[in-house]
């Protein structure tokens, strides 16, 4: 049997100008610029204002300087009592839904031009019809990932085909020919075979030729060898001096292991960094301003003021004229609502820049990374008496360009570790020892992971040897046997 009860429950919800505020905060410029044009098409109660070249007095606190356009009018005054307040309301989407807009590109993309290379050979229309299928399955490094088997299966199942594998692998040697050199490889071992031996074909210098011969050998026989850098197994094998095996290595290190990603495929979008924040030296001064693209100018349509001065002076007795009322209305708190999440977004970028430029004066005057104070998000926060969460939504997607590089503001960011005298330290300056011992080691005998720390431990930073193969792990720095040379 059902029962009926009452509850009542307090529930904490974000308001959809807390969710606008959040989404406008994490974005770059690039797509901040794109935002405000979505937005000005959609809305059309908003209008983009007179362009200024400087915001700083603005952004300097003087928050009273809002635009009276926002609170001209009180729309409870010409709405009845009897209007729906879901019909003036906005139903955005929940706080966990993104929006994404996927850019589209002009011209052919990788697999366009294998099928264009395809469509050049001399071959019956059902090993066509396998080219393209295979194509379809090619990744965009350029491999093959699938097993010839299962392709089998697919086509079977999916097309009703009956394809024997040696069908497929004779179609497939056909586009291993293709270009780029090495596309439409089963794994990394076919894919730099099948470049080393089409570059055999072209290359007419002996040494070369005979140099690339031994790659061929090294790459199909001791390829397990090759990658784990036992260069003496291979010194062995072929009884060889070093000076004959480096020169085959070098030739194996021009390949390229992912051959469909420099196919020039030109329909995939390309990022540029546009700093958010513009950092320069005045007088022995850090002066920091937000770059004019994250202040645009925005107000209220005036179109949209006279037509609310009509609906207000006449009677609104009709249907067709409390619809349009309502319509003006939500259009209206939407723009306002845009506004001020925008300027709030521009206050709380330059709360954030200050407090991180205040923490790292030091580092901003010199340039030189050991000045680098340890900061984490916890100590900006209760600077600008922030959650830790909003700090990370700025410092993980927002660049300031210096006098010394364009940067990501979260990589001023780094633990603390303390020295012998008890100083406190940044991660980042140990970093920066960890790279240049490793940049000034021997090739031929690498430093371990042991012998990085004990380098350190004679500077005077205790690190023990699980923290110096994480930092060397951030920096992308493989492990010594694979920094072995010859």
């Amino acid at each position: 049997m059902l029962k009926q009860s009452l509850q009542q429950k307090q529930l904490q919800r974000l308001s959809p100008q807390q969710i606008q505020l959040m989404k406008l905060l994490q974005v770059p410029t690039v797509e901040l610029e794109a935002r405000i044009k979505q937005e000005l098409e959609a809305n059309p109660a908003l209008e983009e204002g007179v362009e200024i070249e400087e915001q700083d007095d603005f952004l300097d606190g003087h928050e009273e300087d809002r635009d009276e356009s926002l609170n001209e009018f009180n729309f409870d005054e010409y709405l009845d009592e009897d209007t729906p307040d879901y019909k003036t309301s906005i139903r955005n989407h929940g706080a966990d839904i993104e929006d994404k807009d996927i850019p589209l590109g002009a011209g052919s993309t990788f697999r366009e031009q294998l099928i264009s290379q395809l469509g050049l050979q001399h071959l019956e229309e059902y090993d066509r019809m396998l080219g393209e299928h295979l194509i379809g399955q090619i990744d965009e490094a350029g491999y093959l990932r699938r097993d010839l088997n299962s392709i089998v299966n697919d086509l079977a199942f999916t097309q009703n085909l009956v394809v024997e594998r040696v069908e497929l692998e004779n179609v497939l040697g056909v586009i291993q020919t293709f270009d780029p050199a090495g596309v439409g490889a089963t794994n990394l071992q076919e894919c730099l075979l099948i470049q080393i031996r089409r570059k055999m074909e072209i290359v007419k210098d002996e040494v070369r030729v005979a140099s690339m011969i031994l790659a061929s050998r090294i790459l199909e026989d001791h390829y397990d060898a090759f990658t784990k850098k036992h260069y003496s197994q291979i010194l062995s094998k072929y009884e060889i001096d070093e000076d004959v095996l480096k020169l085959a290595l070098d030739e194996i290190t021009t390949l390229n292991p992912k051959p469909g990603n420099s196919s020039g495929d030109i329909s995939r979008p390309v990022q540029h960094v546009v700093p958010d924040f513009i950092l320069r030296i005045r007088d022995e001064e850090v002066v920091v301003t937000l770059n004019h693209r994250n202040a645009p100018e925005l107000r209220i349509s005036p179109s949209y003021k006279e037509m609310m001065e009509t609906y207000s002076s006449g009677a609104k007795t009709s249907k067709e004229q409390k619809e349009a009322l309502s319509f003006v209305k939500q259009k209206v708190d939407a723009a306002k609502w845009f506004v001020d999440a925008i300027r709030q977004r521009q206050l709380t970028l330059m709360k954030t820049i200050n407090a991180i430029v205040e923490h790292q004066n030091e580092y901003f005057l010199s340039g030189d990374e050991t000045d680098i104070n340890p900061m984490i998000l916890k100590d900006i926060a209760e600077k600008i008496d922030m959650d830790i969460s909003t700090v990370s939504r700025v410092a993980n997607s927002k660049y300031v360009q210096t006098p010394y590089g364009t940067f990501l503001l979260k990589t001023f960011f780094s633990e603390s570790l303390s020295t012998d005298s008890g100083e406190d330290v940044s991660s980042r300056e140990v970093k920066r020892i960890l790279q240049d011992a490793i940049n000034d080691e021997d090739k031929k005998k690498p430093l371990t992971d042991e012998k990085l720390g004990k380098i350190l431990n004679d500077k005077g930073y205790h690190i023990a040897r699980r923290t110096v193969a994480k930092y060397r792990e951030q920096l992308e720095i493989p492990v010594a046997r694979l920094r072995k040379e010859l």
